[in-house]
């Protein structure tokens, strides 16, 4: 494995998000002095946060990732510096995992425990798909067995480091087929397909296009387990940060970085100012041994002068309108996470990856994060989240700041035939989040899922961590190895510490 050239005392990590974080902690328990640099005035990145005051107090929303699992994966991190997860979180396992409803009327709940979801199959769809829940989750655990060392937690210096036994395993596993036919050998019952194939879209890819490998999302979501945090996902950033600066990190927060000075192919400073430039200040000079870039790509490009060549364009994954409702009536018939899914299925990935069109019958998730942790709303209300996969700003030339209001209320319409009824009526207070938010935030095509993935940008064929211009710079957050969700983020944190390190 490379790792980065000359010096590397003095480490700088920009943006203080869940990989730089990560990354934070391993070279603070590699004996490296840190110092982030992050925008916003608070850490977690894209697991931010806004407080809505309603009339009958304040609702405390997680405008990022709501869906939390592989928790080892932080405790990892913490345990660098000696410190732990069960010392900084109180951590809530969730049962069921998700609830799903369908367009029929049944309701299906997943339990990540063995016994209770093969129960529940069998009670749903029938002892044939009981029988194949039960192979299929063997499946599942022997890609994630596979995949977990050997792939998804190593930096791969050329597509030559993945030859390997496991690469042979993986292949004999149906790794490079297609998830959902695979999926579909095991499960008779539709239902349960979506159930073990909608991750594929958290990649960016239709689950009959997505790689077999990705089915170890599901296996993160259905087997390994959910998991929320008394005090709502901000706490994981709070929490990780707090670890970091009692370990000896120097955390500027409110500051961003406007350039990099450079010699002889080294970055030896970070040139950084207010983030709300309303001060007129000239930008402040950081010097450093070595540099940690957390932004979406296009972001680090720039700072470092431009990307990779590359022989076709990156293809960004599809992006999502996301609508924050503090609602005056409890919904106890959702549970944490409830995927209400439309009759329409492979249309619905056509229309929003290859048409550029918006749902005709969407599927949605909803996060009621108030199921777990009431004090997130004020007494006797609830907070939700309802997110709708949506076209990115490439791919569809919404004009969003128009359209956004009209199709969350299309949404909230949609959920209401569905059975949460009132809803429109009920919502107190909200906040609307689409494309147009996301891009205005610097993330590329309005998507904050980064770039899809599609077997080109997989692997060691994803944007690479190393930066080939620069002996001191490393990259870290979804875009780069191994790609998007919690634990893959957090992942590349440890592995850019690795290219630091050489560990």
């Amino acid at each position: 494995m490379r790792r980065l050239e000359g010096p590397t005392d003095h480490v700088v990590v920009v943006g203080a998000g869940l990989a730089g974080l990560c990354a934070a902690l391993h070279l603070l328990g590699a004996g490296r002095r840190v110092t982030f640099v992050e925008r916003d005035d608070h850490p977690g990145g894209r697991a931010g946060r806004l407080d809505l005051e309603g009339p009958s107090g304040t609702y405390r929303v997680d405008t990022g990732p709501t869906v939390l699992t592989m928790p080892e994966l932080l405790d990892e991190a913490l345990g660098a510096v000696g410190d732990s997860l069960a010392a900084r979180l109180d951590l809530v396992r969730l049962d069921p995992a998700y609830r799903t409803t369908f367009a029929d009327g049944t309701t299906i709940d997943v339990h990540t425990d063995a016994e209770a979801m093969e129960a529940e199959v069998r009670a749903t769809c029938g002892p044939g798909s009981a029988d194949g829940y039960r192979r299929l989750r063997a499946w599942l655990t022997d890609l994630y067995r596979t995949e977990m060392d050997s792939f998804i937690g190593a930096n791969f210096d050329s597509p030559l480091s993945l030859l390997g036994p496991d690469l042979v395993r993986l292949a004999a596993l149906g790794g490079f087929g297609r998830l959902g036919p695979r999926i579909a050998r095991y499960l008779p019952d539709e239902r349960l397909r979506r159930i073990f194939s909608f991750q594929a879209l958290y990649a960016g890819v239709a689950p009959d296009r997505a790689l077999g490998a990705y089915g170890v999302i599901a296996y993160m979501d259905t087997i390994a387990g959910v998991y929320f945090p008394r005090g709502g996902m901000r706490r994981v950033g709070d929490a990780l940060a707090a670890a970091a600066v009692d370990a000896g990190a120097e955390l500027l927060t409110g500051r961003e970085v406007t350039g990099l000075e450079r010699r002889d192919g080294r970055v030896t400073a970070v040139r950084h100012t207010a983030a709300d430039r309303t001060d007129g200040a000239a930008p402040e000079r950081l010097a450093c041994d070595a540099v940690v870039l957390t932004p979406d790509l296009p972001v680090a490009h720039r700072l470092l002068g431009g990307g990779p060549r590359r022989p076709v364009p990156v293809r960004w994954a599809p992006s999502a309108v996301v609508a924050h409702l503090g609602v005056a009536t409890p919904r106890h018939e959702l549970a944490h996470h409830t995927i209400s899914f439309g009759a329409a299925w492979e249309r619905t990935f056509a229309e929003i990856i290859d048409e550029g069109r918006l749902m005709s019958d969407p599927s949605l998730l909803v996060t009621r994060p108030t199921a777990t942790d009431p004090a997130l709303a004020p007494a006797g209300r609830d907070l939700l989240f309802v997110l709708a996969p949506c076209p990115n700003l490439e791919r569809a030339g919404l004009d969003w700041d128009r359209v956004g209001p009209a199709y969350r209320d299309e949404l909230l319409g949609v959920l209401e035939k569905r059975g949460i009824t009132g809803l429109t009526g009920d919502v107190e207070v909200s906040a609307l989040v689409t494309p147009a938010d996301w891009a205005r935030q610097g993330l590329a095509a309005g998507t904050p899922f980064s770039a899809a993935h599609t077997f080109a940008q997989t692997g060691p064929f994803r944007s690479r961590n190393l930066p080939r211009r620069f002996g001191n710079v490393v990259l870290a957050g979804c875009g780069t190895t191994p790609g998007v969700g919690i634990p893959p983020v957090v992942l590349s944190g440890k592995l850019a510490a690795a290219r630091v390190t050489g560990a």
